[in-house]
């Protein structure tokens, strides 16, 4: 009886044992599993694509995997950035140039996975050092990722002008808006100043500006503005759009009431 006593608790104890070490293995793996990829998007390049994956690689370590698509020779310096794409801001990791392989793995401890991943930032990178301007790809990150929810507002000409088109305000993971102007009929190599106006197109004397976007490019008849407050400071989310009392202005020069060339209602109106 002894014996067969000695043998049950050596058995139990191994399968304690076995139970804790596959617990163990578990936890590692769903640690491990933790990452999130983003899209980076051609932009003086074409053909250039990629994506930057963030994986969770220790309690205090976040790897950074850039991978590029058709990228040209070389190595191209690539950096994580504050604020959104479209609105530029300071280096803040300089992350290592993607090689002629068109990859990148750089460990990040000053920021944290769960930080990096509501992050207020994008991932841009140049086409080399001697060529910094020329940016191959550009992606949002964490919190400026954009969702699916948005809305679009027609923009009709004034006059015979023929400027018209559309305004798309498109949500951001951390709600902030970015706001795309779409036109045709404008001249490339000019520019035409644009506005968000209190009121709507038929305010008589219209509204006052309160929200400055920026300038439509000729070109392209293209113009991309993040919000996050209003041009007096006060903030303003993508749901606050929906519902707002404004209006959209475009300008042939200077922002003045009897040079509008195209316009169109937003939110409640």
């Amino acid at each position: 009886m002894v014996k067969t006593g000695k043998v049950i608790t050596v058995i139990t104890l191994l399968s304690v044992f076995i139970i804790l070490m596959a617990a163990s293995g578990c936890e590692e793996d769903e640690f491990n599993s933790r990452q999130t990829t983003y899209s980076l998007m051609v932009k003086d390049v074409l053909g250039v694509t990629g994506t930057a994956t963030f994986k969770e690689t220790a309690d205090n370590l976040t790897t950074i995997d850039i991978t590029l698509i058709n990228a040209p020779s070389g190595t191209h310096p690539a950096e994580l950035c504050m604020n959104s794409a479209v609105e530029g801001g300071s280096v803040v990791i300089t992350l290592n140039p993607v090689d002629e392989t068109g990859k990148s793995t750089t460990g990040v401890t000053t920021i944290s996975y769960n930080e990096l991943i509501v992050y207020d930032g994008y991932i841009i990178v140049h086409k080399s050092s001697s060529e910094p301007d020329v940016i191959l790809v550009v992606g949002d990150i964490g919190g400026n990722v954009i969702t699916s929810t948005k809305k679009t507002y027609t923009l009709v000409t004034v006059a015979t002008f023929g400027v018209s088109g559309t305004a798309l305000f498109e949500k951001r993971v951390n709600g902030n808006t970015l706001v795309t102007i779409n036109v045709t009929g404008t001249i490339a190599g000019e520019v035409y100043p644009a506005t968000i106006n209190l009121g709507s197109i038929e305010s008589v004397g219209g509204g006052p500006v309160v929200m400055t976007l920026n300038n439509v490019n000729g070109t392209i008849g293209k113009s991309f503005t993040n919000i996050r407050k209003l041009d007096g400071g006060t903030d303003i989310t993508y749901d606050n759009w929906l519902v707002y009392d404004g209006y959209i202005n475009i300008y042939q020069t200077a922002v003045s009431l009897d040079n509008i060339i195209c316009h169109g209602n937003i939110g409640s109106n």
